[in-house]
């Protein structure tokens, strides 16, 4: 069973999707979404497979191809029209998958943050069982959420910071998440790298979209069996960010991941 926050205001306009990153939820737009509906946007905020509040009691597999499959028909079943999908962190790797696979549904691309350069979870599928169990429940711990938190955001109190990071959690007391999350980390995970080697000619300006998307040749590929990112793309991201290089993308002085302390300039862009 799919978990999201469904829209108050209906539009004829292409309804606004909001992803999440690794691991997270769809609270992680807690602050964000009041400002697209205050704005007039059909917005939704949905939890990938295997993250957030799915129902997920019959445990499914929660690889790539099945949080794909999932999101189609979360798509198909009430969405049901191209859409403007957002995707923060590794939320951008999941919205490019999605994009590429299933171009029809996605009109444009958001990325925010994108963590897509990483070839997928890399050593971490082949550890044991036993040793990723492990791993997950370090992931959940108190102090290295709080860590995360701290790492993510500038200039926050720390009452502020322990709020995220109980917000951040919460998916993480469900009696699935390890196994979802341990499924996640052997399947490979995400490895988009070679849709988006080489992005040229970046917009320099917050408010302006790539005007062709993401083409081939800007990938770094000509081959005509490798699919391409055919969406208008704006990327946005943080000067601050302490957890993925902005040396990646075009600098426009916002804070990692933007969701919190950016909200009203990302919600602006959007």
């Amino acid at each position: 069973m799919s978990s999201c926050v469904k829209p108050l205001v209906q539009s004829n306009e292409p309804p606004i999707v909001l992803l999440h990153g690794f691991d997270s939820s769809c609270l992680e737009w807690r602050y964000g979404y009041p400002l697209l509906e205050e704005a007039g946007f059909e917005t939704w905020a949905v939890d990938i497979l295997g993250w957030g509040f799915c129902d997920l009691e019959n445990l499914p597999p929660c690889d790539v191809v099945s949080k794909r499959n999932h999101f189609y028909q979360f798509w198909k079943s009430y969405i049901r029209r191209p859409m403007i999908l957002v995707g923060p962190s590794l939320g951008s790797a999941v919205a490019i998958d999605f994009a590429v696979n299933y171009p029809e549904a996605v009109e444009k691309l958001i990325l925010i943050d994108a963590s897509v350069y990483a070839e997928g979870t890399g050593n971490l599928a082949t550890l044991p069982r036993s040793i990723a169990y492990a791993g997950v429940n370090l992931l959940k711990s108190l102090p290295l959420r709080l860590y995360a938190n701290y790492l993510t955001f500038t200039n926050m109190s720390l009452g502020t910071i322990l709020d995220g990071t109980n917000v951040g959690r919460l998916h993480c007391l469900l009696p699935w998440w390890d196994d979802a999350t341990v499924d996640f980390m052997t399947s490979g995970g995400y490895k988009i790298a070679p849709l988006i080697r080489k992005l040229t000619t970046l917009p320099s300006t917050i408010n302006k979209a790539y005007p062709v998307g993401i083409p081939s040749v800007a990938l770094g590929h000509r081959d005509s069996d490798i699919p391409t990112v055919k969406q208008k793309t704006l990327i946005i991201w943080g000067e601050n960010d302490r957890i993925v290089s902005n040396k990646l993308a075009v600098v426009i002085g916002l804070n990692p991941v933007s969701l919190e302390e950016d909200r009203n300039n990302v919600a602006a862009v959007a």
